[in-house]
This record gives C-alpha cells, sequence and structure tokens, in this order.
C-alpha cells in the first residue's frame, strides 16, 4: 500500500502557493474580510518551509500591504486573525469530528514602516497541517485579482478539489455554505439574497479569473432551497489563454467584463429541462437587458414552478417576460 501524500511536502512556486485543504472548508466562528484571508495565504506560504515546527516566522510588513502604503490596515488584519476562531472538520479515531482553533499565534510587529512581523502558528494547527493529505493551489495572480472573500472562498474550494478524477460535484447544506463562506450571522439569511449578494458575484469572478468554470445549483426540499450542488469543469486551452489576457488586463472596467463574459459562459442549467423546454434565444436577450442584475434562469425556475399545475400558456415567451416583470416589481435587487 503506497505512502499517503502529505500537503507539507508540496512545494509553492513562483505562480502559486499551497493551501491546507483543512483550511479551505473551515467555518469561521470570526468573519474575515478579503484583505485577512489573502494576508493569512501569504503568512502561510512564508512559513511554508517549517510550518509544523514550532519556530518563529518573518516576513516584512511590505509584503503584506499589497497596493496600500499604509501599515495599518496589515495591522487590523493580524488582530482579527489572532482573535478569529475556526471550526476544522477532521477524523478523530477513525470518525469524524470537530476541531475548534486560532488561526494566527502571538507576533510582534515593529514599529518602523518597513519594518517586519515575527508570528507564530498555533500547536494545534500545526499538528493539523502536518496530519494534512489535501491541499489547494492557488495562483497568486488569481487570489489578488479576485475581488470579495466569497469569490476567494470559493476559489480555493474549487482549487482543493479540481483534481479530483473521479468527482466533478459536490453537495452542501445551506447553511454549512454558508458557514464556508463566512456569511456574517443575521446576513443574507434568505436563499434569494445570498444568492444574489454571494454566490452569483463569486461564481461569475472565479469563472472568468480560474482554470475552472463553476456552476452552483439550488436543491429544494419542499418549496425551501436546503442544500446547493457545486459543480466544477477544467476550461481547455482557448479558455485558459482568455484567463491569462484577463489578468494581465487593468483591473479598471474588469467587473463588466466578468459579468459579460460569465454570461456567454454559461449554458442554460440542466435542471431546467427537465421542467420545459428552452424559451427563444432573443427572450432571453431581452430580460437581461431589461432586468440586469437578475438570474435569468433562476428566475425561470419560479415561472416554472409558479406554472404547474396550470393550463399551458398560448406564448411561453410572453408569459415568462411577464412573469419576469412582476418578478423584478416584487423583488428589487
Amino acid at each position: 500500500m503506497s505512502k499517503a501524500y502529505r500537503t507539507v511536502e508540496a512545494r509553492p512556486n513562483a505562480q502559486t502557493l499551497v493551501k491546507p485543504g483543512e483550511l479551505v472548508d473551515l467555518v469561521e466562528v470570526t468573519p474575515l474580510t478579503l484583505a485577512d484571508r489573502r494576508i493569512y495565504n501569504q503568512l502561510l506560504e512564508n512559513a511554508w518551509d517549517a510550518i509544523e515546527k514550532p519556530v518563529t516566522h518573518v516576513i516584512a510588513k511590505s509584503d503584506l500591504r499589497g497596493s496600500h502604503n499604509s501599515n495599518d490596515r496589515v495591522g487590523a488584519s493580524i488582530e482579527r486573525l489572532m482573535a478569529s476562531i475556526v471550526k476544522i472538520q477532521i477524523m478523530r479515531d477513525g470518525e469524524p469530528a470537530i476541531e475548534r482553533v486560532q488561526l494566527l499565534g502571538g507576533n510582534v510587529e515593529t514599529a518602523r514602516r518597513d519594518g517586519l512581523l515575527e508570528y507564530e502558528i498555533p500547536q494545534r494547527l500545526r499538528r493539523i497541517i502536518k496530519d494534512s493529505t489535501v491541499f489547494a493551489r492557488l495562483q497568486r495572480e488569481v487570489m489578488f485579482a479576485l475581488s470579495s472573500k466569497y469569490a476567494l472562498t470559493l476559489y480555493e474550494m474549487v482549487q482543493k478539489r479540481g483534481n479530483l478524477r473521479w468527482r466533478s460535484s459536490e453537495k452542501f447544506s445551506l447553511e454549512d455554505m454558508r458557514g464556508v463562506l463566512g456569511v456574517p450571522k443575521g446576513k443574507l439569511t434568505s436563499w434569494s439574497n445570498l444568492k444574489l449578494r454571494a454566490i452569483d458575484p463569486a461564481v461569475e469572478e472565479v469563472s472568468v479569473l480560474s482554470d475552472f468554470v463553476v456552476e452552483v445549483e439550488p436543491i429544494k426540499t419542499g418549496r425551501r432551497v436546503t442544500h446547493i450542488e457545486l459543480r466544477w469543469w477544467r476550461k481547455d486551452a482557448g479558455g485558459a489563454a482568455e484567463v491569462e489576457r484577463e489578468l494581465q488586463f487593468s483591473k479598471v472596467g474588469r467587473k463588466e467584463r466578468v459579468g459579460a463574459r460569465a454570461e456567454t459562459m454559461r449554458p442554460r442549467p440542466s435542471w431546467l429541462d427537465a421542467k420545459g423546454a428552452a424559451l427563444r434565444s432573443e427572450t432571453y436577450e431581452t430580460v437581461k437587458l431589461r432586468f440586469p442584475g437578475y438570474d435569468i434562469y433562476f428566475v425561470e425556475g419560479q415561472w416554472r414552478a409558479w406554472a404547474a399545475g396550470k393550463p399551458p400558456a398560448r406564448d411561453p415567451d410572453k408569459a415568462y417576460l411577464a412573469f419576469f416583470k412582476t418578478y423584478a416589481q416584487n423583488n428589487p435587487i
């Protein structure tokens, strides 16, 4: 029987860094920001050669500032990381368990603007990393190009799973997905808000800026969305080349380019096929123009669910347009 490949044996390189899988699918008890998550990934990378050892690691504060000139943001992120408690799913004595750990140990920040940060990885977290056998390989350019913490988290989730040969989808409960994404308690409590504000923008960005096309499909229990299915598939050479070109472009106008590109990449979801034949392409184009920002296929699903059991519409396309207008009025963005 071959020995399992350990995460600590994986090596970062000039383009990518390594993140243990256990630190990808964690649940934040204290929500972090996009800057916090980026900085933490950099701290892990900097410590990687001795990540499992009880030593102090040192990094220049300038390496963590990014495009900001002030160290204030770095200090605030370090304090949030120190205070953050996360829940990590592990195996203990052959049974699944949840371990609660801190992400960052004690540290010393020199006062000089061009000074250093000395920091430690907590003991329990070192043990988790030492035992890890699954990891995500993250591209630095993509990590810094993504514009929200939800997009970065989704990207890490897909990178962790993307090379699995026997799997191209995974099912999550809505609560588990909300926890992994780091949605603050009391925020985005309905599926429609979570989808509109967190999931859809993240799916668009990851699909355009990474090596994978991503879909998140809702799964209902009764009339409520209780689970989602995350799907991913690797792009071909042409798709990968488009990613490289986009990453070289200025960030100015990227949001618009991402939205336009994601819409052309996204096919009609397969779950809609069972509910009825696709409408005319010009109908979909019309609702995109009239109701920008809405998920046209989600609303189609709502329309078909509403129409179930009713006499068939004489003109399904007109009926869909009328339903969409009412839906947009009742659910303004």
